[in-house]
C-alpha cells in the first residue's frame, strides 16, 4: 500500500504537500463561510461565482499549462506557481485582518488563485512520475489522494475554530505560509536522483497535439465523460455542507467544518483503497460513478445533521474511489511526452466545469433548498454511470453474459466482449483451457474482438 514511500524524493515531496494541503483546505472553508455569512446573507451563489472563479481558468487556460508543464522543467515550474500562491493567500488574509475586504475582493483573489492554479495543476499531477519508477505511478497517486484528504480532515475542523477563535482573516495568513513548506520541500528535493521525463519539442501544432491523442484514445474519452459530468455537477461539495449546515439544520462555523473533515475520513479510505491495487481499472470508473450517485442520493433525503455527517463519509469514499482511479488510469496510460496536455485536458474538464456546475448547483440550493441541489450531484452520478455503459455498449460493443456453472467450469463467470481499439492486449485476459474456451477464443481473434474478466478497457501502458 505504501510501496511509494520508499522513495526518498517521494517522501520529501509527500511531506511538504501534506502541510501545504491543510492549509488549503484552511483557506476554502473559511473562504466560502465568509462569503456565506459575513459578506452576504447566507447567498449559496454568491459561493458558487468565488468556485467558479477559482476553477475557471484551467478551463481557458489548459492548452498553454499542458504545454508548459510538458516543455520546462516541472520542479522549478512547481516552485514558481506555490510562491505566487502563497503571496495571493498573504494578500486575502491581509485585506481580511484589516477589516477592509469585500466580497469583490475575495472574486478578484479567486480569480487569481485561479490562473496561477492552472498553471501549477498539470505540473504538480505530472511531477510525480519523476519522483517514482513507473510500477508504483499508480500507487503515488492514490497516496497524493490521501495526503490531500487526510488534509481535509484537519483543515475544515481547523479553519471551523480558528475563524470562532480568532477571524478568517489569520486562516488565509497560515495558508500563505503553509505553502512555504512545498518550496522548502522543493529544494530539499535529490535532484540527481529525479527521473527525467521526455519534453515536449518545439516544433509548431503541440497545442492540438493533445487533443489528437486523445481523440484516438476512445478509453480516455470516455473517462472524461465521467470527469466532466460528475466534476461539474456533483463536486460542489462547498455548497452543500455549507447549506445544509447552516439553512437546513441552523448548525454554526465549526459544524460546518467537521462536515467536510467527516467526508474526509471516506475519502481517505477510498484513496487507500485504491493505493492497494497493482493498476486502475475501468470498471472502477464506472462503478464509482454509479455509486458516487447512490450515496448522494441517500445524503440528500437523511433528517438530522448527525445521519447526514455519517453519509457524507460514504460519499467522500465513491467520490475518491471514482477520481483517484480516473487520474491513475489516464496517467497511467499516456505517453510520458504526452503527459502534461493530457492531464491539463483532464484538470480542465474536471475544474474547469465548476464555472458551469457551481453557479447552477447554488441557484438550486437558493431557490429549492440544499437537498435539491445535492440531488444534482447525484443525478450526475447516476448519468454519469449510464452514459459510459451506453458508448461502451453503442460503439465498443460491450456486450454481457453469465456463464452458468458446469462440473468443468466450477463457478459463474461474469464474461464482457467488446470491440478492440486495434492495440495489442494487456493482461487482463483471462486463461482459456477448455477445447470449446479455445475455439471461442479463435473466433474472438478472427473478429478483432477481447474477452476480458470485468468490464473494462485497457490500451498499453
Amino acid at each position: 500500500m505504501f510501496r511509494s514511500m520508499s522513495v526518498v524524493n517521494y517522501r520529501i515531496w509527500f511531506a511538504g504537500a501534506l502541510v501545504s494541503n491543510v492549509g488549503t483546505w484552511m483557506q476554502r472553508t473559511a473562504q466560502d463561510w465568509i462569503v456565506l455569512t459575513q459578506l452576504t446573507d447566507y447567498n449559496a451563489t454568491a459561493v458558487g461565482i468565488v468556485m467558479a472563479l477559482q476553477f475557471g481558468p484551467q478551463l481557458l487556460l489548459m492548452p498553454w499549462s499542458g504545454l508548459i508543464a510538458d516543455r520546462f522543467d516541472r520542479r522549478k515550474l512547481l516552485m514558481l506557481t506555490q510562491t505566487l500562491m502563497g503571496l495571493l493567500a498573504l494578500g486575502l488574509g491581509l485585506i481580511t485582518v484589516t477589516g477592509v475586504v469585500e466580497l469583490w475582493h475575495v472574486y478578484l483573489f479567486a480569480l487569481g488563485l485561479g490562473i496561477v492554479a492552472a498553471i501549477d495543476a498539470p505540473a504538480r499531477q505530472t511531477f510525480v512520475s519523476e519522483l517514482v519508477p513507473d510500477d508504483s505511478l499508480s500507487n503515488a497517486v492514490a497516496l497524493n489522494s490521501a495526503s490531500f484528504n487526510g488534509a481535509r480532515l484537519i483543515g475544515p475542523a481547523a479553519a471551523g475554530l480558528l475563524t470562532v477563535a480568532v477571524g478568517a482573516g489569520w486562516v488565509f495568513m497560515i495558508n500563505a505560509v503553509t505553502f512555504a513548506f512545498t518550496v522548502l520541500a522543493m529544494t530539499l528535493l535529490r535532484t540527481k536522483q529525479l527521473r527525467k521525463q521526455p519534453r515536449a519539442p518545439r516544433e509548431r501544432g503541440q497545442l492540438m497535439a493533445g487533443f489528437r491523442y486523445v481523440w484516438h484514445r476512445p478509453d480516455i474519452v470516455a473517462v472524461l465523460i465521467t470527469v466532466f459530468l460528475v466534476g461539474t455537477f456533483g463536486f460542489n461539495f462547498a455548497i452543500f455542507t455549507s447549506t445544509m449546515a447552516t439553512v437546513e439544520f441552523g448548525m454554526g462555523a465549526s459544524e460546518f467544518g467537521m462536515l467536510s473533515s467527516i467526508m474526509a475520513v471516506g475519502s481517505v479510505v477510498g484513496a487507500l483503497l485504491s493505493a492497494r491495487r497493482s493498476r486502475p481499472r475501468m470498471r472502477l470508473v464506472v462503478g464509482g460513478a454509479f455509486f458516487f450517485g447512490l450515496t448522494c442520493a441517500i445524503a440528500a433525503v437523511m433528517p438530522s445533521y448527525l445521519s447526514f455527517a455519517i453519509s457524507l463519509a460514504f460519499v467522500g469514499l465513491t467520490s475518491l474511489t471514482l477520481m483517484t482511479t480516473a487520474n491513475a488510469y489516464v496517467q497511467t496510460t499516456t505517453e510520458p511526452a504526452m503527459r502534461g496536455r493530457v492531464m491539463a485536458l483532464y484538470m480542465a474538464i474536471f475544474a474547469g466545469g465548476t464555472p458551469l456546475g457551481a453557479p447552477l448547483v447554488g441557484w438550486v440550493a437558493d431557490q429549492y433548498g440544499p437537498r435539491w441541489a445535492i440531488g444534482v450531484a447525484a443525478a450526475s452520478g447516476l448519468i454519469a454511470a449510464a452514459a459510459v455503459m451506453f458508448w461502451m455498449v453503442r460503439y465498443q460493443r460491450l456486450r454481457v453474459r453469465i456463464r452458468p456453472r458446469t462440473a468443468h467450469r466450477g463457478a459463474p463467470r461474469l464474461r464482457v466482449r467488446h470491440r478492440g481499439d486495434g492495440q495489442p492486449l494487456t493482461s487482463a485476459i483471462r486463461t482459456v483451457t477448455t477445447k470449446a474456451d479455445a475455439a471461442s477464443q479463435e473466433r474472438d481473434r478472427e473478429t478483432a474482438t477481447r474477452e476480458i474478466a470485468v468490464v473494462e478497457a485497457t490500451t498499453p501502458r
